[in-house]
């Protein structure tokens, strides 16, 4: 889902250590500097040019938001969820009224070999699958509290930020955090790619999309810290689940940015030329799902978006 972000500390530097001392242990200082954003890879086009950014020091959770994080939430405020509410004729006037039901779309792996060209071959849409039941009514969070929530909007996790008197990170921050120092590397611990007896992330192995051998130790989403941290502290900066950001998505972002920019605040609006009249935000990290077979967005830099 994400991970909530503090506000930045002051100049001071007694407010700094001060704020220190009243975080919650949940919370990680991520201290300011200069990174080099974006990637060269030709297969994410929209993360070109790579280019310098400056950040302020800011807090990021040291793992993204639970279960149990998110239905403290819940109890908290009485908040219902995107997927929780059922579709207005007004925002889906060619969907028939018996379709408008309240739900989510869940990774169904297919039985049989599919065609990575057709993603609705693994993606089905579920009524009633929502955070509490991720799987579908008949799924519930058993055994999972200490996993990252999941069927959450955009809009779901702005709210339960501000409900943690925080916000969500801009794109820069969160790519600067996940990278733990270690700059124009292509993962987040490093160069060196996955291999069979050594997992850093929790990622897709086997065949994708039909069957997860499960080699790194889980077949779908983890109980969030399950792999080491990085550089920063913060864990599952690659991988388990997607991670949303304050950010509007556009393919040339970086491109309009000036050599060097500081505390970038992402574009003002969004398009996407694949579906232009979508508003869509970014994503980022990957999930228990990225394979380099199919999408390989589990490194640093490619961008993903989302409605």
């Amino acid at each position: 889902m994400t991970r909530a972000r503090l506000p930045t500390c002051g100049a001071l530097l007694a407010a700094c250590l001060a704020a220190c001392e009243a975080a919650s242990p949940e919370l990680v200082w991520i201290p300011a500097g200069e990174f080099w954003m974006g990637s060269d890879d030709p297969r994410f086009s929209d993360a070109h040019p790579r280019h310098r950014v400056a950040v302020s020091g800011f807090w990021l959770g040291a793992t993204e938001v639970t279960n149990a994080q998110f239905a403290a939430f819940v109890r908290a405020t009485g908040y219902v969820t995107l997927a929780e509410r059922t579709p207005r004729a007004e925002d889906y006037p060619d969907v028939p009224p018996d379709r408008r039901v309240a739900g989510s779309i869940v990774f169904t792996p297919p039985e049989r070999l599919a065609s990575l060209a057709r993603a609705d071959a693994w993606w089905r849409y579920v009524p009633g699958a929502d955070w509490r039941h991720p799987e579908g009514p008949a799924s519930d969070l058993e055994g999972r509290m200490n996993h990252p929530v999941v069927h959450v909007a955009h809009a779901d996790a702005v709210a339960y930020a501000r409900w943690a008197k925080s916000r969500l990170p801009t794109e820069a921050e969160w790519e600067y955090a996940a990278r733990g120092g270690l700059d124009r590397k292509r993962y987040v611990w490093g160069d060196a790619p996955l291999v069979d007896d050594a997992h850093p992330a929790n990622t897709f192995q086997g065949r994708f999309p039909g069957h997860d051998t499960a080699a790194d130790g889980h077949a779908g989403a983890a109980p969030v810290a399950s792999y080491p941290a990085n550089g920063h502290g913060l864990y599952d900066m690659s991988g388990n689940v997607w991670e949303w950001t304050a950010d509007w998505y556009r393919p040339d972002t970086y491109a309009r940015r000036l050599p060097r920019a500081v505390d970038p605040p992402g574009p003002p609006d969004s398009f996407d030329p694949a579906e232009p009249g979508v508003a869509k935000r970014v994503q980022r990290g990957g999930s228990y799902l990225c394979t380099d077979q199919y999408c390989g967005r589990y490194t640093p830099t490619p961008v993903a978006r989302a409605p």
